[in-house]
């Protein structure tokens, strides 16, 4: 029994680590769901189990989670484990054999038996294997029947026996049956939505999934609801989301919890309540739904509904950022684009950095004519999608091709990244991508030196060679190149090829988080989690985890979002910048705080102050100028708040003194120019209108304006505080200007007069004398003697 028990205990072990292992995630069908774990093949990963980390495509997966000051503690836990091992070893092979020949009997034993529902044989139990037309079957089949119904026989030969029954009641059938069909209808519309990037068709694909969900097919009715939420395909109604979401709930998935949660905390459609949002959230993220995570992640960090934690915060964020960092492909996945409404209106001639149609046409009409750079940056556009270019990789891979053809070098590396990571476009091949970043590096190309390090550390094409690729990352970095960074400081931080050096690691990651790479971020953040090479920073970890977390494919929705808020549909624009808010983008919780302050008719008019109130706040809290001047002026003028001067003054003096913002500093010199919140101080308010007009150009003219103003106030103000009599009594004007000064002011004042008359006599007579005024001379007809001859 001691063995059998030793036996029965590593077994358990075994299973609760592969479980461990398994990532804890939904399925993910659009840009509002959560992402599929990511399988990685064998040739992607370099382990390093000296240190229990796993790198790939330049992200460290920390496999133990431990820094080296636990390195005693690990090799203690090795040595346990080799005891158990030559332990096993001590064991006889057939007596293990034999023993887990028993447990399967066991097992077998207390497995539940099949047991025929009508038929010739009802009640008895179902026979697997059983014979039928000279096949056989190991579970139940609807072969031979028309109504398509499950059945078994009850002993081995049907044909001999013709012993048989139902495994399922005629109700169960139905109901399986009208599964497959809301399946296989579900099935159409996913091929139609999948396949056609037209709006109409986008429209039909719906009205599949719409006829599934009726049938209560539960991931039909997940889109759905999400579809009427956002008005994504069909008309907005949030009271028909609200009771899909119900019922998806109660049938426990989790993207409905979510989703459900969402509204509670947004108010939509239900009365507010963080309680049930905080449960709702917290129930998705247990079943594996990464976006509610994502939001447990934000509200642990700011403290929102919760008592604020950052250990927990990271925790959330952490399992997020693993996701999101495995499924970033070598190009770096797609740009998200961050636009800000308010930015846009009141700096219209500000770029958004959105490419104009016209604009993307001209440089199509130059590729066109032969011109590379063009072809070059049209192919990266459409390679990354962004910038309101659409992702296609097809039209990508022509423009490479053609700037290729013209020998350009930039083209060829990323027609060998193209291949090197395949796709339903270009397939998968070492040995043609390989060709490519051999070109391209032979002609100094960054991209493809760092290609061409990628095929050596990984022995794509090419034997492995740590050397050869460390040299070829060394070349890119030094170039500036963000992929030869980060797989370089991969390199150090697990000393593949070089000396392991977390300083190099950190340095390296450093240089490539500047370029944007989201997988430095994920790096730097495992980094600081962990206190490996750096100090341990739970709070500079779990920014840039949430950094990560932003780059999922979940940001498409900021480009939908902005896209519906230009067609003029304001309300699906500010659903989905509510969702994007709860999850933590600020850009998304200053742009639906902007669109509520404009009176968002899907919120009552009398919360559509207060929700923006809220949503600037948050955004504030996140380091936004604008919104926390926004927040100053909600409590100067008592929008959805009372008329609080003093909090005003001090989200002005925020704005002052962490953002130099010139708009604040011309605020508070108002403020303290008329003493509101703060003792009126003119010397104060010029001070501060001097330092608007230095922080911007732009406040120059009217701090100008404000200054005259001031200039007069102060001169009034100083006339008021005197007494002009006790001014003038103390004046001796012979001792000012001498004793005969009346004769000096009498003659001033002739002279005076006298240049007054003459000037008035000058302009008297320069003045002409009005046309009208003349008097008109008749013109007399000549006698008829004088006139010409007719």
């Amino acid at each position: 029994m001691g063995r059998r028990a030793l036996v029965l205990a590593l077994g358990l072990s075994l299973v609760l680590l592969c479980a461990r292992a398994l990532p804890a995630t939904d399925e993910e069908g659009n840009q509002d769901e959560s992402l599929d774990s990511k399988t990685l093949s064998a040739e992607d990963q370099v382990k390093d189990h000296s240190t229990g980390t796993r790198v790939v495509a330049g992200q460290i997966f920390l496999e133990s989670g431990k820094s080296d000051s636990q390195s005693e503690d690990e090799e203690n836990f090795h040595s346990q484990e080799e005891e158990k091992e030559n332990s096993l070893e001590e064991l006889n092979s057939l007596e293990m054999s034999n023993l887990l020949n028993k447990d399967l009997e066991e097992a077998e034993m207390q497995s539940p038996v099949l047991t025929a529902i009508g038929g010739t044989a009802d009640g008895e139990p179902c026979h697997f294997p059983f014979l039928f037309m000279e096949k056989e079957y190991a579970e139940c089949t609807a072969d031979g029947r028309e109504d398509g119904r499950l059945w078994c026989a009850t002993t081995y030969d049907y044909k001999k026996d013709q012993k048989w029954g139902f495994c399922e009641s005629e109700e169960q059938s139905n109901k399986r049956r009208q599964m497959q069909e809301a399946e296989d209808v579900y099935q159409i519309g996913m091929k139609i939505l999948n396949e056609s990037s037209k709006k109409a068709q986008k429209k039909v694909a719906y009205q599949y999934l719409l006829k599934a969900a009726d049938m209560n097919h539960t991931k039909a009715m997940e889109k759905v609801s999400y579809a009427l939420l956002f008005g994504d395909y069909l008309k907005q109604n949030i009271q028909s989301s609200k009771e899909l979401l119900e019922k998806l709930t109660e049938e426990g998935s989790p993207k409905g919890q979510m989703a459900l949660g969402f509204l509670y905390a947004s108010g939509l459609g239900v009365n507010s309540s963080q309680a049930k949002a905080l449960v709702y959230y917290t129930f998705g993220a247990l079943g594996g739904n990464l976006i509610a995570h994502m939001i447990l992640g934000y509200r642990y960090w700011a403290g929102i509904g919760v008592l604020q934690s950052c250990e927990s915060a990271l925790t959330h964020y952490r399992l997020v950022a693993n996701h999101v960092a495995s499924d970033i492909s070598l190009t770096g996945g797609t740009v998200v684009q961050r636009i800000r409404l308010a930015d846009e209106v009141e700096n219209p001639g500000m770029a958004s950095g959105m490419l104009e149609e016209d604009l993307i046409q001209y440089y199509q009409f130059l590729a066109e004519k032969g011109d590379v750079q063009a072809q070059v940056g049209l192919g990266q556009l459409h390679l990354h999608g962004g910038r309101g270019v659409e992702q296609n990789h097809q039209r990508a891979f022509e423009y490479f091709n053609q700037a290729a053809n013209a020998g350009n070098s930039h083209a060829m590396a990323f027609l060998g990244k193209m291949y090197s990571e395949g796709s339903d476009v270009v397939p998968q091949s070492n040995e043609t991508a390989l060709q490519y970043f051999k070109k391209a590096a032979d002609m100094g190309n960054p991209v493809g030196q760092s290609g061409l390090g990628m095929a050596y550390l990984y022995g794509r094409g090419v034997p492995v060679n740590y050397e050869l690729a460390l040299k070829y990352f060394q070349k890119a970095a030094e170039q500036g190149w963000v992929d030869g960074q980060l797989q370089l400081g991969s390199m150090y931080y697990n000393g593949i090829g070089v000396k392991k050096d977390y300083k190099q690691a950190l340095k390296y990651f450093n240089l490539a988080s500047q370029g944007g790479h989201i997988l430095a971020f994920y790096n730097l953040a495992q980094m600081h989690a962990t206190g490996t090479g750096v100090m341990r920073s739970c709070h500079t970890a779990v920014e840039l985890f949430k950094n990560v977390c932003e780059r999922g494919r979940w940001s498409e929705r900021l480009m939908t979002a902005y896209n519906s808020y230009k067609d003029g549909d304001s309300n699906s624009a500010v659903v989905q910048y509510l969702l994007l808010a709860e999850q933590g983008y600020e850009v998304a919780q200053s742009n639906a705080a902007f669109i509520l302050d404009q009176k968002a008719s899907i919120v009552g008019e009398n919360e559509t102050y207060p929700r923006a109130l809220l949503h600037w706040n948050r955004a504030a809290s996140q380091g936004y100028t604008v919104a926390r001047i926004k927040l100053g002026d909600y409590h100067f003028y008592g929008f959805g708040t009372d008329v609080d001067y003093e909090t005003a003054f001090i989200h002005y003096r925020l704005a002052s003194e962490q953002q130099h913002s010139a708009q604040a500093m011309f605020n508070l010199g108002y403020m303290h120019e008329k003493g509101l919140g703060i003792k009126q101080d003119i010397h104060l308010a010029k001070r501060f209108y001097d330092m608007a007009a230095e922080a911007s150009p732009d406040a120059q003219v009217p701090v100008f304006l404000a200054l005259c103003k001031l200039g007069v106030i102060y001169s009034l103000q100083y006339v008021r505080e005197i007494n002009m009599r006790e001014v003038f009594s103390h004046i001796d004007m012979d001792q000012l200007l001498g004793p005969e000064w009346d004769l000096y002011l009498m003659t001033i004042i002739a002279l005076l007069l006298g240049t007054i008359i003459a000037y008035r006599q000058r302009q008297h007579q320069a003045i002409p004398r009005p046309a009208g005024l003349r008097p008109a001379v008749p013109q007399q007809e000549p006698p008829p003697e004088h006139q010409p001859p007719q």
